[in-house]
C-alpha cells in the first residue's frame, strides 16, 4: 500500500528567512533553533520537509540568507530612503563645517595673569626633605589667640600654638628656576599634608618678595590619573574590540573639538550658544558615524539627537532668561567674567547644558534606533505603528533609568552645597530659590526633558524609515548571501 503524502508543515514563527534556498529536502535538524532570533523558513508549504515526518535525513543543504541577524550589520535601506536621509544630513553637515570655519578662534586670546585662583603661573616641584617643628617657632598660627576655645577658630588656634607643624623643603623641577628650593610650612589642621619625596605643583608669583615667590598649591596626580586612563582604554578595547577602539578615537576627537574650538571661540567673544550648538553637532556627527558606521540606522540616531538638542536649546534659553540666572555664581565664573567681561555668562551656562546633555542623548537615540531595527528584522511584517508601540516600551524603561542617572549625577556634583544648606536648616523652597541650586535644577530638568523627548522622536523616525523600505528593491537586497528563491524551496 502506497503511503499517503504528508501534509505541509506550517511554521508558526512570525517571520522567516527571505530567499532561503535548499539543494534538496533536509532533516528537521534544529536549524531554526540555532539562530538566536528564532527565524523560520519561508516556503514551508513545500511537501518535501523531510526529517520531521519520520523520513530519513537528506544530505546537507546550502542556505542563502535574505536578511541580517541581530549580531551582524544592518541590511541597507532602499535607494530612495538613502537619498531622503542624505538630503537632510548633508546640508546639516555642511552647515556645521561652515560654522566651525567661520567661528574658528585660532587659539585662546592672551592676557596678563592675575595670580588669582587658576590664573597663576605654575611649575612642577618635589619635596626633598621634611621635618617636624614647633608651630610657634615658624609663626604658623594665623588665628588671633583671643578667639574663644569653644569656637572652631579658637580650637584651631590652640592646636597651631601647641601642636607640631611640618617644615618641607621643596625643589622646583621645571621652568626657568629649575633647581631652586624654598620652604613650605604645613599646619597640623591643613587638609593637604606633604610627604618626603612627594611630587607637587607650585605657584609662581613674580611680583612677590623672593622668599615668597613660590608656594605649594597642589600635589602631582599625573601618574595615577594616566594609569587609570590606560586601564580604561585597555578595558574598552578588550571588550569592544574594533568598535571600542573607534569609540576611543571618537573620544579623543571630541576632546579636541572642545579644547581647540569650543573653549577658545567662547573666550574670543563668540556667542556661547552658537558655539555650543556648532561644536556639539560636530562632536555628534564624528562620534556617532565613527562608532556605529555610515548607515541609515546611524543617520536616524543623528536626526533624533539633533531634534532633541534643538529642544534643549530652546527650553534652556527660555527658562534661563525667565529665572534670571546670570551664570556667575562662584569664584571661578567670577574670575572668568573679570578676565573676559565680554563673555555672556548666561549663554555660557546654556552652552554647558547642551554639551552636558549630548553624551546621554547619543546613548538614548542609538539604543532606540537599534531596537526598532532589530524588531523589524525579527518581524518584517510589522508596520510603523506596531514597531513604534513595541520600541516605545523599551524606551520607557530607558527613560526611567537615564533620567534617574542624570539627576543623581548633578546631585552628586552639588553634594557639598546641599550639605551646607542642610547644616543651615534651610527650607526646600529657599534652597531651590537660591541661584546656585536653581542653576542645577534648570540644567537637570531641561536636559531630562530633552532626553525624554528623544525617545518618542527617535523611535518614530526609525519606525517610519525602516517600514518605508522595500525588501524587493535593489538597495534592499540581502547583505549576507545570494537569494536563489523568494519564499520557496527547490523540490526534489
Amino acid at each position: 500500500m502506497t503511503p499517503s503524502p504528508q501534509p505541509p508543515i506550517e511554521h508558526t514563527e512570525p517571520h522567516g528567512h527571505n530567499g532561503h534556498a535548499h539543494a534538496g529536502p533536509g532533516p528537521s535538524d534544529g536549524h531554526a533553533d540555532r539562530h538566536s532570533d528564532g527565524h523560520s523558513h519561508d516556503g514551508s508549504n513545500d511537501s518535501s520537509n523531510g526529517g520531521s515526518d519520520g523520513h530519513p535525513p537528506s544530505p546537507p543543504h546550502n542556505h542563502g540568507h535574505g536578511h541580517s541577524h541581530g549580531h551582524g550589520p544592518a541590511a541597507p535601506v532602499s535607494k530612495h530612503l538613502r537619498k531622503v536621509i542624505a538630503a537632510v544630513l548633508i546640508p546639516f553637515a555642511v552647515a556645521v563645517f561652515v560654522g566651525m570655519v567661520v567661528l574658528w578662534p585660532g587659539g585662546a586670546p592672551g592676557h596678563e595673569r592675575t595670580g588669582v585662583g587658576f590664573d597663576r603661573q605654575t611649575q612642577q616641584g618635589v619635596v626633598t626633605s621634611l621635618e617636624q617643628v614647633d608651630c610657634k617657632s615658624v609663626n604658623a598660627s594665623q588665628v588671633p589667640t583671643t578667639a574663644a576655645p569653644s569656637t572652631p577658630e579658637g580650637r584651631q588656634a590652640q592646636a597651631e600654638q601647641t601642636g607640631e607643624c611640618k617644615k618641607a623643603t621643596v625643589e622646583v623641577t621645571s621652568g626657568p628656576d629649575k633647581g631652586r628650593t624654598f620652604v613650605e610650612v604645613v599646619q597640623p589642621g591643613a587638609p593637604r599634608q606633604l610627604e618626603d619625596g612627594q611630587e607637587v605643583v607650585v605657584a609662581y608669583a613674580p611680583d612677590a618678595p623672593r622668599d615668597l615667590q613660590y608656594s605649594v598649591i597642589d600635589v602631582n596626580r599625573k601618574l595615577p590619573m594616566a594609569l587609570l586612563a590606560g586601564i580604561f582604554a585597555v578595558a574598552v578595547v578588550v571588550v569592544g574590540r574594533m568598535r571600542g577602539l573607534f569609540a576611543l578615537v571618537a573620544l579623543v576627537v571630541s576632546f579636541g573639538v572642545l579644547t581647540l574650538f569650543i573653549l577658545p571661540a567662547i573666550l574670543q567673544g563668540s556667542n556661547p550658544l552658537v558655539v555650543a550648538v556648532v561644536g556639539a553637532s560636530a562632536i555628534m556627527l564624528i562620534a556617532l558615524y565613527m562608532c556605529h558606521g555610515l548607515t541609515a540606522r546611524t543617520s536616524v540616531a543623528v536626526l533624533g539627537t539633533l531634534v532633541s538638542l534643538l529642544l534643549i536649546g530652546l527650553l534652556g534659553s527660555g527658562f534661563i532668561d525667565w529665572a534670571f540666572l546670570s551664570g556667575n555664581t562662584d569664584d571661578n565664573t567670577g574670575l572668568i567674567h573679570g578676565l573676559y567681561p565680554d563673555i555672556d555668562m548666561s549663554g555660557l551656562l546654556l552652552a554647558g547644558v547642551i554639551i552636558g546633555s549630548l553624551g546621554v542623548l547619543d546613548d538614548v537615540t542609538v539604543t532606540q534606533t537599534s531596537a526598532v531595527w532589530e524588531l523589524h528584522h525579527a518581524d518584517p511584517s510589522m508596520g510603523p505603528r506596531a514597531l513604534y508601540r513595541a520600541a516605545i516600551r523599551i524606551g520607557r524603561d530607558h527613560i526611567a533609568s537615564v533620567v534617574n542617572t542624570l539627576v543623581l549625577a548633578y546631585a552628586g556634583a552639588a553634594l557639598p552645597l546641599l550639605l551646607l544648606f542642610s547644616i543651615a536648616n534651610s527650607s526646600m523652597g529657599s534652597v531651590a530659590n537660591s541661584e546656585l541650586v536653581a542653576e542645577e535644577i534648570v540644567r537637570t530638568l531641561v536636559g531630562s526633558i530633552g532626553l525624554v523627548a528623544s525617545v518618542p522622536v527617535t523611535t518614530a523616525l526609525a519606525a517610519l524609515v525602516v517600514s518605508a523600505d522595500r525588501p524587493g528593491s535593489p538597495a534592499g537586497a540581502p547583505a549576507s548571501g545570494p537569494v536563489r528563491g523568494r519564499g520557496r524551496r527547490r523540490k526534489r
